[in-house]
């Protein structure tokens, strides 16, 4: 096995390992006592069942993280990426049908291996734990709209960024940045009245206290809303959330319904402050620079690593190939993917405390939040001692207690303030 190889294989069974150990540490955070702020907020019994939710749920994600690792390493390590190449070059059809076809077929393979990992979630654990409204039938009308989309969508793009690759010459990695990019910027406009809705109904909230509350807070904080949609998240689970997506005249901001039916209107209002915190805050732009940043340092170091031969002979590949060169050096970008995700979770951190500190200075009472932030968690059954390590590897989101924490902090500079 050449260097290339070796840096996937230790990359490989580093984040395994290094998962495996932040789990354990994890499940051995979990304590039996209930946190003291959350005494009157959370039944002992939901507290226990969040417990064990935490407990099945992380044995299943290394039961499904062990499969996916054995199945990488025997599809590797027995030729398959070259068997399936060599399949594909017999047909005879051209380099560019050839690699659409190449990356394809893989893609398919992985999918439905993993299908009966997704039923099982679905329609075991989630139904185990009171959450799953999912039926059969809509489970797999969505993996059919996710792959028509992936047709539609992903298909052409992955043909014009390896038509880029192929014949661009020495600038190639600029085009296909620039076509991805474009791609992000699109999908980010249009996805809130396109693409969304074709899993979800996305209704106008109607007249109504919560609709004039909102409206008002909002035009309090100088915040351009011309509606709130209401999401109908209570067709596949019962857990409740709320999201700002989009920018310009298509920005959206949806509540699930599950969370208007558990949430009082000064709740709700804070979950709004919230969200129009990142917008306030210009998080979504952020995101988008960041993201498309990280599209052109992959796609340059992609120009230098995609003419090596060792890259193909670490896959056991004797005929080089764009489309090849493609799939493996995402292997190799692994180490720089790992980083930068450590680098995204954390800034995502710092981005949700803003978010909260603009709503708690925004609304009329900063408890609204601390309010509204525990009966989600109650609701979603999320852990509320998360091992440091576990959180630092995987957390979108600071852990719950750490969000009041912060919370409480800047209330009492704002009862300062006005002492």
């Amino acid at each position: 096995m050449n260097l290339y190889g070796m840096i996937i294989l230790f990359m490989l069974f580093f984040e395994y390992i290094l998962n495996f150990f932040a789990d354990f540490l994890n499940l051995k955070n979990l304590e039996t006592a209930l946190p003291e702020e959350m005494v009157g907020t959370y039944d002992p019994e939901d507290y226990r069942k969040s417990q064990e939710y935490t407990r099945v749920t992380t044995g299943f994600g290394r039961i499904v993280a062990s499969f996916m690792l054995i199945l990488t390493l025997a599809f590797w390590f027995l030729s398959g990426f070259e068997i399936v190449d060599q399949w594909l070059r017999s047909w005879d059809l051209s380099r560019l049908l050839t690699g659409v076809l190449y990356i394809g077929v893989l893609s398919v393979f992985q999918s439905l291996l993993m299908l009966p990992f997704s039923l099982y979630r679905t329609f075991v654990i989630e139904e185990r734990f009171g959450f799953n409204k999912t039926t059969l039938k809509l489970f797999f009308i969505d993996k059919i709209k996710g792959a028509l989309l992936a047709i539609m969508i992903g298909l052409p793009v992955l043909a014009l960024l390896l038509a880029f690759l192929e014949w661009g010459g020495v600038y190639a990695w600029v085009y296909a940045w620039a076509a991805l990019s474009s791609l992000i910027l699109l999908i980010q406009a249009v996805a809130p009245i396109w693409i969304m809705p074709l899993f979800n109904k996305f209704e106008p909230l109607t007249s109504g206290e919560l609709k004039d509350a909102i409206m008002a807070f909002a035009r309090s904080v100088q915040f351009p809303l011309q509606n709130v949609f209401v999401m109908d998240g209570s067709k596949r689970s019962s857990k409740s959330n709320a999201f700002f997506t989009g920018f310009g005249k298509n920005k959206r901001i949806a509540l699930f319904d599950t969370l208007i039916d558990a949430q009082s209107t000064p709740e709700l209002i804070a979950v709004l402050a919230h969200e129009i915190g990142h917008y306030k805050k210009k998080h979504i732009t952020q995101g988008m620079v960041i993201a498309i940043l990280q599209v052109g340092l992959m796609f340059y170091l992609l120009s230098i690593f995609l003419s090596h031969p060792g890259l193909y002979a670490a896959f056991f590949v004797t005929e080089p190939s764009v489309y090849a060169g493609l799939l493996f050096f995402g292997m190799l970008y692994r180490p720089i993917e790992f980083v930068l995700s450590l680098f995204m979770n954390r800034l995502s951190r710092k981005n949700e405390y803003e978010a909260d500190h603009f709503a708690a200075e925004s609304i009329a009472s900063p408890e609204n939040l601390v309010k509204s932030l525990k009966k989600l968690s109650v609701n979603n059954l999320s852990n509320l001692t998360p091992h440091p390590l576990y959180a630092f590897l995987n957390y979108s989101h600071p852990p719950l207690l750490d969000r009041i924490r912060a919370i409480r902090l800047v209330s009492g500079v704002l009862r300062e303030r006005k002492i």
